[in-house]
């Protein structure tokens, strides 16, 4: 599962670094480390300066138990807004496009 939300992150983040094919799990992993200053993607891992990211895809926004969301990301997760390819994409591209103020 790591190794696939990776892979999503390096879909989503494309733009910021060498284009890989959606295939390409090394290039995810690769990608992902300039992520993992403020997130961790193991089962049951801490939160850093962004939350823990496991198993993210596909879950509502601004829910995981224990970290301190924004009102705005918070806002969006309760309007029903998940983390879906598209949205991760879009997020990774431009937050505020997403989530104006944070």
């Amino acid at each position: 599962m790591r190794i696939a939300l990776a892979a999503v992150f390096a879909l989503g983040i494309a733009a910021h670094a060498a284009p890989a094919a959606a295939q390409d799990v090394a290039a995810g992993q690769r990608v992902f480390n300039q992520c993992r200053a403020c997130h961790t993607i193991n089962e049951g891992g801490r939160h850093g300066v962004g939350p823990n990211l496991w198993n993210i895809y596909g879950s509502r926004a601004g829910q995981r138990e224990g970290f301190r969301y924004s009102a705005n990301m918070t806002q969006l997760g309760t309007q029903g807004f998940t983390w879906t390819e598209e949205n991760l994409r879009n997020y990774l591209r431009n937050p505020r496009d997403v989530v104006p103020g944070g």
